[in-house]
């Protein structure tokens, strides 16, 4: 009997450090779960916080400058930059994005103001918003040879989160009564932090099932990048041929159609098509690289502009992708909330602070549950010492 009540003791020890060595496991998800909700709006902290990268008008009635009138301007102040592309964030009150090129060989990245064309300040190397999406991506650890383990390690966080929700719904029958159940705020902390989390759970149902779903997909992603696996039908575009180059006399460049006339050709072959990148000839065979969202906000529409010619010699468009590709394309945007302005992110943002709420309670819960279970443990493992220590003195006081 003896032996049988030790062997249970036994188990239950283990079972209190198994518990135990689940604790960082519990932190782990915890900081990429705040880490993703301060990802999602990194972009508009970094805007409040650096004047920079904000598109200031100059009065209430200037207009927006043309991508040409954008390279005017910046050529006028330095006309030794090279400049490869420019790029629009989501939303109007960001400013312009410049990559270029200086005349010493370095490059960097550029705030203009699209009313102005004048260059705000220069991008560095790694601001908060790097810092944020490194962090709760990959966990800063660096891509040497393919997808870092970091990127594998939260990617694989999607499978349980996924299993939790079937799990939860399981356990949680007719979970739809508990949406407007009001929280128990006198009956201890144990009773409100576990209302807490099933309010917070039953809230974020759909959130979950997108971020896991989502999640999960980018840890295939890798295995398939990793493994030269590809499902793109992207076209290779292939360069300008040579007899489209344009000689001249000098031999010189050859003239080129400029910026604003290669965006309204796209946007006359591709019908809706919002230019929010586009891309310099980086040679005398390169194209006119542009693109943006069409009618389907999840996607990117793309196009080649021949410089000389001015045909589309390529595009890849919505009704170019297969079905599997519409669905793999649309995952990161769905995981981000980086595909309907400030109002889509801040409902992501929400939702991602109803998410970590609802780890944070769960944390609170079992640690308390198994703080509990040790000192218990403990409690249990005094008493025989105890009763060992007052036998001898039971037996020498027997005649």
């Amino acid at each position: 009997m003896a032996r049988q009540s030790r062997k249970k003791s036994n188990s239950k020890l283990w079972f209190l450090v198994h518990s135990w060595l689940a604790l960082p496991i519990w932190f782990f998800v915890l900081i990429v779960c705040f880490t993703g909700m301060l990802a999602v709006v990194s972009q508009e902290i970094v805007w409040l916080a650096n004047a920079d990268v904000r598109a200031s008008k100059p009065d209430d009635d200037s207009q927006r400058l043309s991508y040409q009138q954008v390279l005017d301007a910046m050529h006028k102040a330095e006309p030794e930059l090279a400049v490869r592309f420019f790029s629009q964030p989501d939303g109007s009150h960001f400013a312009l994005q410049a990559s270029v090129t200086r005349a010493d060989g370095t490059n960097a990245l550029l705030y203009v103001n699209p009313y102005t064309g004048a260059i705000q300040g220069q991008r560095p190397d790694f601001d908060f918003e790097a810092f944020t999406r490194a962090l709760h991506g990959w966990w800063l650890v660096p891509f040497t040879n393919g997808y870092s383990w970091g990127w594998y390690l939260v990617s694989l966080l999607g499978l349980p989160m996924l299993a939790s929700l079937v799990t939860g719904l399981v356990v949680y029958k007719k979970f739809w009564r508990g949406f407007f159940k009001p929280l128990r705020t006198g009956h201890g902390p144990r009773i409100f932090w576990g209302d807490v989390h099933r309010l917070a759970g039953v809230w974020s149902i759909w959130f979950i099932a997108v971020i896991a779903i989502t999640g999960t997909w980018f840890l295939i992603q890798a295995i398939l990048a990793d493994n030269h696996v590809t499902i793109s039908s992207e076209p290779i575009v292939p360069v300008i041929a040579r007899e489209q180059v344009p000689q001249t006399a000098d031999g010189g460049p050859a003239p080129r159609i400029d910026l604003d006339q290669a965006a309204r050709i796209a946007s006359q072959k591709i019908p809706g098509l919002d230019i929010s990148f586009i891309s310099l000839p980086a040679t005398a065979y390169s194209h006119y690289s542009m693109g943006g969202r069409g009618w389907y906000p999840l996607m990117f529409q793309t196009a080649e502009v021949n410089p000389y010619t001015s045909n589309v010699d390529s595009q890849f468009l919505l009704g170019d992708r297969s079905a599997l590709e519409f669905v793999t394309e649309s995952m990161r945007p769905l995981h981000t909330g980086d595909f309907g302005g400030l109002a889509i992110k801040l409902i992501w943002f929400f939702f991602g602070l109803v998410l970590t709420l609802m780890v944070f309670s769960g944390l609170l819960i079992w640690t308390k549950r198994t703080t509990q279970a040790t000192l218990a443990a403990l409690k249990r493992g005094e008493r025989p010492r105890s009763r060992a220590a007052a036998s001898p003195t039971t037996l020498e006081a027997q005649p």
